[in-house]
């Protein structure tokens, strides 16, 4: 399966994602700042980054720009609110969040690291 990259500010939805995603069968690291987020991905080769739906428009935008820069293979999701837009154009894909069914989480994922 993937190696999957998760940002976000609140380690509650962090750690929900996570198992979530391990139960599919991916590895998940978590990154909660621009530092982990480079230090995360000098040390790894992810497949798939997941950006939170909890983080500011601006902040996507720098994780974005961070990660383009040094993990620019990686396919970037971004989860973002039903009443919010998208922030990042140029995103790989988009979920709003909550999904219907948290399956469609990890579809995606798994559908992300497979292109």
């Amino acid at each position: 399966m993937a190696l999957v990259l998760c940002t976000g500010s609140e380690p509650v939805v962090m750690k929900t994602r996570q198992l979530l995603l391990e139960k599919a069968g991916h590895t998940v690291v978590l990154a909660s700042s621009d530092r982990d987020l480079e230090r995360a991905c000098k040390s790894h080769q992810f497949d798939v980054v997941v950006i939170d739906q909890n983080v500011s428009p601006a902040v996507k935008k720098r994780f974005f720009l961070l990660l383009r820069e040094h993990c620019s293979p990686a396919k970037i999701l971004e989860l973002h609110r039903p009443f919010n837009d998208k922030a990042i154009e140029n995103a790989d894909a988009w979920l709003v969040m909550p999904s219907e069914t948290p399956e469609q989480l990890t579809d995606l994922v798994t559908e992300l690291a497979q292109s």
